[in-house]
């Protein structure tokens, strides 16, 4: 009988995970919510407990859909800013105009000049709204961070590298545009050098947008993730409570710093886009 309940409980304990198998369990656990808020997929859950949504019998990824909420709403919200600013002057549409004159006087006319800023105003005031809503709908736990897709952000660069190449063109000629990268007063041995540098840095320009986007918006929400998973990863009771009132903090505070970011990081986007297209279209100044 000794023997027999001895091999039960020996069998009991084989059952029972061992430090390691836990612990790659709960990593599991973070992966995935690292996953569902970052990464892109099929399927969207934006009420826990209810079933998914199955974005892909739609023909859409997750990202994508969030690309097209972001502009259902600014297309809503542009509405309602337009009918009330018909009758009454509003809050909110006094705030949006103070944003549009922003960047139309501090960012396009300065880095394009009078013309060509205020005919580039609406194209720039979209980077600006776009990206500062997507941004900041990643912040919601309903929706996902589409600004952290590698590919969202090569989208929205290249739209400012057609704009800089094709304005060039039309403004310039193709003569002008290659005379941009030769600059005056260069020995013509240094131009062997200068000229193909000129010309990447076209690319590089585009490149540089589109990692800095993408690479702030992953960083921030990858550090809350981290230090919250880090509360998960705790074994002991003692340590798990010792690390959430040390963590927990530093999350929140990384997390208003996120809102931060994300309107400094649609203003940079919007400022060197207006810098790069004002460069390639005037390379004389």
């Amino acid at each position: 009988m000794a023997d027999t309940t001895a091999v039960a409980e020996t069998i009991e304990k084989a059952a029972e995970p061992t430090a390691a198998e836990a612990s790659a369990a709960k990593m599991e656990i973070i992966q995935s919510w690292v996953e569902h808020h970052i990464a892109d997929g099929g399927s969207w859950h934006p009420i826990p407990g209810l079933p998914a949504i199955n974005l892909e019998a739609l023909g859409l990824s997750l990202h994508g859909a969030m690309l097209i909420i972001a502009a259902l709403i600014l297309i809503v919200f542009g509405g309602v800013i337009a009918k009330k600013g018909i009758r009454i002057r509003s809050r909110l549409s006094n705030l949006f105009e103070v944003l549009v004159v922003f960047v139309r006087d501090e960012i396009a006319i300065p880095a394009m000049g009078e013309k060509d800023g205020r005919a580039m105003t609406p194209l720039l005031c979209n980077f600006f709204f776009f990206i500062t809503v997507l941004n900041c709908m990643g912040l919601v736990p309903i929706f996902v961070t589409a600004t952290a897709n590698f590919s969202i952000t090569c989208a929205l660069s290249l739209i400012t590298f057609v704009f800089m190449v094709g304005g060039a063109l039309i403004k310039n000629g193709p003569i002008g545009f290659a005379k941009s990268f030769i600059p005056s007063g260069v020995p013509v041995p240094v131009l062997f050098l200068i000229a193909p540098l000129e010309f990447v840095g076209l690319f590089i320009k585009t490149f540089a947008l589109m990692v800095r986007l993408f690479a702030n918006m992953l960083a921030g929400h990858m550090a809350i993730f981290v230090l919250l998973g880090l509360i998960v990863l705790c074994q002991s009771v003692a340590i798990k409570a010792v690390a959430t009132l040390v963590f927990v903090p530093f999350a929140l505070f990384i997390y208003m710093l996120e809102v931060l970011i994300a309107l400094l990081q649609a203003y940079i986007f919007t400022l060197l886009s207006a810098m790069f297209i004002g460069m390639t279209w005037h390379p004389d100044h």
